[in-house]
């Protein structure tokens, strides 16, 4: 190999610039990175002698980069040993992100669950800065009050967008929204359903039942994108451990349009 070639198996060293809590098991670490990168897209983070475990990108900074882990087992329970001021290893960007031009100057409506936020967070907040906000429109549904992620971030998104915040349980005296993310898809009034965008991202039948909702809406299967939740090893379309048929959701995800992805069955 010629010395000016990177060997993409090879992981940099990424500082944790910040850490900030959302839940008991869920964080997001700020950390430093400086180049190219989309929302949808993931890093492979990895300690050495635990392994490596793919992590979307839920924000995307000037010299940083937001990942939110959900501490869940052998790799992530060390990656929350580490905190500030520390190192973690990183290999990416992977995968096709979010493509943004296919969305703007559109209606869009966006749903997502639990940590699904996560990969669409980058897309709503730039949502939340465009003039024609009010055409955006966002369906969140968390499992509980205290389950949700992105508080200060759900503030804004209430004021500039159309939100729609839900759990799908809550103690007596909750003044929100309560039920799955599929009970408000017919309330959300898009003015032209046949030229509207929409996002699915969450749990396999969150989204099955969410891209069903969005079809008896009127919604067009080619305006429709989901993000495939699939584990992803090398991330590099080597192992196949991603494979679903000709696809590999490293390469060729996890962001696809519905008109692929609903031919993908394992």
């Amino acid at each position: 190999m010629a010395a000016n070639e990177k060997n993409p198996y090879i992981p940099f060293t990424s500082e944790i610039l910040d850490v900030i809590r959302h839940t008991k098991k869920e964080y997001t670490f700020r950390l430093s990175y400086s180049g190219e990168v989309k929302p949808g897209q993931f890093f492979e983070v990895s300690v050495p002698k635990f392994g490596e475990a793919p992590i979307s990108v839920s924000g995307i900074g000037k010299d940083y980069i937001d990942l939110t882990l959900r501490k869940v087992g052998r790799v992530t329970d060390e990656v929350f040993e580490k905190y500030k001021g520390q190192t973690l290893l990183l290999r990416g960007p992977y995968g096709n992100g979010f493509d943004m031009d296919l969305y703007r100057n559109k209606e869009v409506l966006v749903i997502a669950g639990g940590t699904g936020v996560s990969p669409v967070r980058g897309v709503v907040s730039a949502f939340a800065d465009e003039p024609d906000a009010a055409d955006k429109h966002v369906i969140v549904g968390f499992k509980s009050p205290d389950d949700m992620l992105f508080r200060d971030d759900l503030k804004i998104w209430d004021e500039r967008l159309d939100l729609w915040l839900t759990v799908d349980g809550a103690p007596e005296g909750y003044d929100g929204k309560i039920g799955l993310v599929t009970k408000y898809i017919p309330d959300v009034k898009i003015r032209d359903v046949e030229k509207a965008a929409a996002i699915v991202v969450g749990p396999p039948p969150m989204m099955r039942f969410s891209v069903m909702g969005l079809l008896e809406k009127g919604f067009r299967e080619e305006n429709i994108w989901v993000s495939q939740e699939r584990k992803m090893c090398c991330g590099l379309g080597k192992c196949g451990h991603c494979r679903i048929g000709e696809k590999y959701v490293c390469l060729d995800g996890p962001v696809f349009n519905y008109t692929e992805s609903k031919n993908m069955l394992d």
